[in-house]
């Protein structure tokens, strides 16, 4: 019968203790790992960056219903919302993978380095990816996987009594050997926290300076923009009915919706940026932006909306664009008989098609540098966009243009119509309630009513209010500024009665045709449907 005192199991306290050591390694060395991507894209670009470049191919890989979902929810949090479950999944599997190592290092490590070939893999797989743009996330998955393996295995070497193989007792009589090597938990707890410290001040920094090696606001400052060719005359103040709460007529820059694929801005020296034009033309072209800047520019009063956009949504907005003319420039190269298409591609990858036709048909279609006076901001295209008048900004407004294509539809499919979507994006008849609020209380008696119309390169004939399912009025519109131009309306609600009541409005086009009732979801054409509110008089 053996004299040997049996091992002690481990106190249900040291057991926690080893649990949230294996874990905390494993959120040191993912942390270490993104550092080391962040650091490694100083080299390649922000968008070789681990974390984005998996984002970026998750945008790309979402369904059409999801992504609708998110942009409707989430508005222009999207992205940071997606680029944060990135990251808390990341943390997630951190977690396991060194409760993973706890018990087989190795294993733990090859989970880890993994999430550094997902990396890889989405970086390689984006629109005109170099061989380069996977390193970043190459190192980070090889950092990770070695610096999980060292903390896992000091860790096991902080007590006997850690899972996994433990040394075999010596047999009576034996020589004794050396004592296995024990690590101060002290020492391994030091060592964790030092990695997660080094790991996020490396990500930190990584990005620092990669932002500053990219930055191009002194550039942009830089840009003197022409007088247009022709300036044309300010909208009159009667666009703008004196409501309050009534969206401005024309929206400033900041307040300028924003909806695109990026999870961070393309970056563009104007002293680095050319367009190419090419395609089925006669005479390709290749434009630097001091020759754009040299194009006889013009300004175009336009409003541009999203396909998005839900009915009373806010994604649309009326801003002044200064630009070359866009059929000028096509003209120029000489487009072949049977091209049906124009595609822009962004410097992202990003791919837009117009339909020509809508480009050479007599509408004010730019090259866009600026917006109501300044040049572009780098969230809405610096250097240089595309503008169309009369269709969603997804057939028509490429952003950090670099590249136009004159083709047909047969040959190629744009990106939102490989997903889907309508080819030629015309923007429908659209309407909206801005005063009063949603379940705003109003006091009886005398209620402005207001809001705006838009059926972009049609214009608005008339707008229509109704009250509790009443009959129709026809509400006071503002002066027409053209037919590109969304029109602002009002109407007085006299002698409104105490009580919630439901407000409807519809729109009628130039054409005559009236906006539909029947509601539609923006997927694939945009959205139809009156907008309503509801409110309560006191």
């Amino acid at each position: 019968m053996s004299n040997e005192p049996t091992p002690s199991p481990p106190r249900p306290g040291h057991r926690l203790l080893r649990t949230a050591g294996a874990a905390a390694t494993g959120l040191a060395a993912a942390t270490a790992a993104l550092g080391t991507g962040a650091m490694a894209a100083y080299a390649t670009g922000a968008p070789s960056t681990p974390v984005i470049a998996v984002g970026s191919a998750a945008i790309d890989l979402t369904p059409t219903p999801l992504k609708e979902y998110a942009v409707r929810t989430f508005g222009a949090r999207d992205k940071a919302v997606l680029l944060d479950g990135i990251h808390l999944t990341m943390a997630l599997l951190a977690v396991l993978a060194g409760l993973l190592a706890a018990r087989r290092p190795l294993a733990g490590a090859a989970a880890l380095g993994a999430f550094g070939g997902l990396g890889a893999w989405a970086a390689l797989s984006r629109p005109g990816a170099h061989a380069a743009d996977c390193a970043p996330s190459a190192a980070a998955g090889v950092v990770g996987a070695a610096t999980l393996l060292l903390l896992a295995r000091s860790w096991r070497r902080t007590s006997p009594t850690l899972p996994g193989p433990q040394p075999e007792p010596e047999q009576e009589g034996a020589l004794p050997g050396p004592a296995p090597a024990v690590t101060s938990r002290r020492t391994v707890l030091a060592a964790t926290a030092a990695t997660f410290t080094a790991g996020a001040l490396a990500g930190i920094g990584g990005r620092i300076l990669t932002d500053r090696r990219l930055d191009v606001t002194a550039a942009r400052d830089a840009v003197r923009l022409p007088a247009p060719a022709v300036p044309p005359a300010p909208p009159p103040p009667s666009v703008h009915p004196d409501i309050p709460g009534l969206s401005p007529f024309t929206t400033a820059n900041g307040d300028f919706y924003r909806v695109d694929t990026a999870l961070t801005l393309p970056r563009i020296d104007p002293r680095d940026w050319a367009l190419r034009i090419h395609g089925l033309v006669d005479r390709p072209q290749l434009i630097t932006f001091d020759q754009l800047l040299r194009e006889p520019l013009e300004e175009l009063d336009h409003t541009l909306s999203c396909v998005s956009n839900e009915v009373g949504g806010p994604y649309v907005g009326t801003t002044r664009w200064l630009g070359a003319s866009l059929p000028t420039l096509l003209r120029r190269a000489g487009v072949r008989s049977g091209a049906d298409q124009l595609v822009g591609r962004s410097q992202d990858g990003m791919t837009i098609g117009t339909p020509l036709e809508s480009v050479l048909d007599g509408r004010r279609a730019l090259l866009a540098v600026a917006m109501n006076g300044e040049a572009l901001p780098p969230a809405h295209g610096f250097p240089c966009r595309s503008v169309v008048p009369g269709l969603y900004g997804y057939t028509s407004a490429t952003k950090w243009l670099v590249d136009l294509e004159v083709t047909t539809f047969a040959a190629f499919d744009p990106y939102w119509v490989q997903r889907g979507w309508d080819r030629t994006g015309t923007v429908r008849t659209a309407s909206r309630i801005d005063v009063p609020a949603p379940f705003a209380k109003v006091r009886a008696g005398n209620v402005d009513i207001a809001g705006t119309a838009w059926a972009t390169h049609r214009g608005i004939a008339a707008v229509e209010v109704r009250i509790d399912q009443g009959p129709w009025r026809q509400a006071e519109l503002a002066f027409d500024a053209g037919p590109d131009l969304w029109r602002q309306w009002s109407y007085r609600w006299a002698d409104a009665p105490p009580g919630a009541h439901r407000i409807e409005v519809r729109a009628t086009d130039a054409t005559g045709a009236v906006q539909p009732e029947r509601r539609a979801a923006p997927f694939p054409a945009g959205a139809t449907g009156w907008h309503s509110t509801v409110v309560t008089v006191t």
